[in-house]
């Protein structure tokens, strides 16, 4: 299957959506040649949400921070390429049909796995004031995901949604990276994106430096403004007006950064409807230079190419009066060819930005009629995220394509509304996903 890296994420098939044509498969049949864009650890949850007075509550919502992570890279990739988002949803014996027949339309590589010996995890959501801080509680046991729970295909995902303790991220990301070496020893695929989404209850400063010992295994860590200012034993909020504080965050980044040593990570904070915050810090990368001669195995050429090693003679002994120190150190500096040998060496400068929210700075309509129900919103922004980044785009372009997921997530209680337009091109609450990102990038 050809991959569409740099396809225009609102072109779809030439015919309609049709669920009956093209369902998600059954447990374990997604074929092993099918390449995975994103798959997502988070779990697979039916919500309750319980609002507000005289809001009345909504029960068998499609929920959880896999089922939004799903949606964040669904909404990018109209199939065929649907078919390179990964997911698995575990079904228990009270699982809704509406809610199968739901995922179905996506045409994702939904992992089914049915077991009518336990209930599907449910969990509550409420909110009790307008600040919109939600509680949550299981109602129902949960069932967490593992790397063993990777089917081939999944496990070799360009780029891997993970949400969890710092602990668990780091026995995660250790089981992933060892499943891979041994289903490819030769190492044909390339280390996976890490996306690691912090749990909020263990945003503590107490699991500060379980956190920092964290980062430099993932490619990015995005809590949320509140989760960030939990590890830092602050509430991340201005005290002059109650809000979030920018200049909390990027405090709080400034200081992650400085306590890890110069290697190149990412923190992408979400802070609502102030956008997200990127903070990266910079340091030295070596290009890896092609090298200037081979030595063909005697097949033929069709064998795999080594690198002819040669014994360099270098200069032993102390100094004298008369060492001739130039052609000392033009004979150190020689490579093999006898060129002067000079390490190129890439310097990031890191990043430091914030990129506004779509319904936030610069919005032209009203952002209270538009924003519903925030529940899911930043998880849908990560699978936004992690899907442009596992098509090469850059990390402020995939913040980009984050905040428009994100903006489809929070426009009504659940899930929003996949169909089909007049041109036969997908549409989700009746917007083209292509248009909308081309418009917020305009406006950026």
């Amino acid at each position: 299957m050809v991959l569409h890296s740099d396809m225009d994420p609102g072109k779809g098939p030439e015919n309609p959506v049709r669920p009956e044509a093209e369902t998600e498969l059954e447990a374990g049949d997604i074929p092993s040649t099918q390449e995975i864009d994103f798959v997502t650890l988070g779990m697979f949850i039916i919500d309750e949400i319980e609002f507000i007075p005289p809001k009345p509550p909504v029960h068998d919502v499609l929920g959880g921070a896999g089922s939004y992570s799903a949606l964040g890279a669904r909404l990018f990739s109209p199939p065929p390429s649907s078919k390179t988002v990964g997911w698995i949803v575990d079904q228990g014996c009270d699982f809704p049909p509406s809610i199968t027949v739901q995922i179905q339309t996506w045409q994702t590589s939904a992992l089914f796995r049915h077991d009518p010996s336990r209930l599907t995890t449910r969990g509550w959501n409420g909110y009790t004031d307008a600040s919109e801080r939600r509680a949550f509680r299981y109602t129902t046991p949960k069932k967490r995901l593992t790397a063993m729970d990777l089917t081939p295909p999944l496990l070799f995902a360009k780029a891997i949604h993970l949400i969890c303790s710092p602990r668990r991220c780091q026995d995660l990301v250790a089981s992933i990276l060892a499943r891979r070496r041994d289903a490819d020893p030769d190492g044909d695929h390339p280390r996976p994106l890490l996306i690691w989404e912090p749990v909020p209850d263990l945003c503590t400063p107490d699991e500060l430096l379980n956190c920092t010992n964290t980062l430099p295994l993932v490619d990015v860590c995005s809590p949320n403004h509140a989760e960030l200012a939990g590890f830092m034993g602050g509430d991340g909020l201005d005290p002059d007006t109650g809000g979030l504080s920018v200049q909390a965050v990027e405090r709080s980044c400034e200081q992650l950064l400085a306590s890890m040593p110069l290697q190149s990570y990412t923190l992408v904070i979400r802070a609502g409807e102030k956008g997200c915050y990127i903070a990266r810090n910079g340091g030295r990368k070596k290009k890896v230079a092609a090298a200037a001669s081979d030595e063909v195995d005697g097949d033929g050429g069709e064998g795999r190419n080594r690198l002819k090693k040669k014994k360099k003679e270098y200069v032993r002994g102390g100094l004298r009066p008369d060492t001739d120190m130039e052609a000392l150190f033009a004979g150190l500096m020689q490579d093999d060819e006898g060129r002067v040998a000079r390490e190129e060496i890439e310097i990031d400068p890191g990043l430091e930005k914030w990129v506004p929210a779509y319904y936030g700075e610069g919005y032209a309509g009203d952002e209270a009629e538009k924003v519903v129900d925030p529940t899911g919103g930043g998880n849908t922004f990560l699978g936004g995220l992690a899907v442009a980044l596992a098509r090469g785009k850059s990390i402020e372009e995939a913040c980009a394509w984050g905040h428009v997921a994100a903006s489809f997530a929070i426009e009504q209680v659940g899930f929003p509304v996949l169909a089909v337009d007049e041109d036969g091109r997908e549409t989700w609450n009746g917007v083209r996903i292509d248009e909308r990102l081309r418009e917020f990038q305009e406006r950026l």
